[in-house]
């Protein structure tokens, strides 16, 4: 079953007559992963903030959980979570406080906002660090952080920008494995942006790259590999991207 479903989607501003995102479709089924790669500028943000209802769509549409992102916005923000890459938590509380924090604004039940600390305690393999105050935490801590939080509630679709940037490789190693895991176990469905093309060939069921705001090619890494005879998913980004090599 397809948790998100983009057509023919577009963003132009102002009136400009450059596309940022210029016709851009494809399809996440549940449990699975798809990562948006591209150079800056490529068109993979401005993708990620329309399908999370942050930007106006100029054309298209996104359908999340069978809601439209143009006339269910809310019903759309109820399915999903976004992570961006400049996300930050509130340093004067601990960890755990922080959790609380947000578990408080998906629910009153005090049942449930337990159960959803528990669920973010468990996935963020803080252990007792968790009780600390997030100023004494590392980046890849609070990234960790972070992405327990948006997915402790688990949404029908998570979306990641650079979930593992200007993170250390260990840490890096650690967040793809949570990724995996929720995908696989929970049948939680993500879409990821990033610049790594090791992490995107390790984590990733699907891979679009984006170049110009159009996306230029769609398949899983070992699919794409193939149809370039290329050794790596870098070699393959090369081509498309920079020689136009659409096969």
């Amino acid at each position: 079953m397809a948790i998100l479903e983009v057509k023919h989607l577009k963003k132009q501003y102002g009136k400009s007559k450059v596309f940022a995102v210029d016709d851009v479709s494809f399809s996440i089924n549940e449990g699975e992963i798809f990562a948006l790669i591209g150079s800056n500028g490529a068109g993979k943000t401005t993708t990620l903030r329309m399908i999370s209802t942050l930007l106006q769509v100029s054309d298209g549409d996104a359908i999340v959980n069978g809601y439209s992102v143009i006339t269910q916005p809310d019903k759309v923000r109820e399915c999903i979570t976004y992570l961006p890459d400049e996300a930050g938590a509130y340093k004067n509380m601990t960890g755990l406080g922080y959790l609380k924090f947000m578990a408080g604004m998906f629910s009153t039940d005090t049942k449930v906002i337990n159960d959803y600390v528990q669920t973010a305690i468990k996935t963020s393999t803080l252990g007792e660090r968790i009780n600390d105050k997030i100023s004494t935490y590392s980046r890849g801590m609070i990234r960790k952080l972070l992405l327990s939080r948006a997915v402790m509630t688990k949404p029908k679709l998570s979306i990641l920008d650079e979930a593992t940037s200007g993170l250390d490789v260990i840490n890096a190693l650690e967040i793809r494995k949570m990724i995996k895991d929720l995908a696989h176990n929970e049948n939680m469905s993500f879409l990821l942006s990033s610049h790594n093309m090791l992490e995107i060939e390790y984590v990733s069921d699907k891979v679009g790259i984006m170049a110009h705001g159009k996306l230029m090619v769609i398949g899983t890494p070992n699919e794409l590999k193939e149809r370039y005879n290329a050794p790596n998913l870098e070699e393959v980004f090369e081509r498309v991207v920079k020689y136009d090599e659409i096969l």
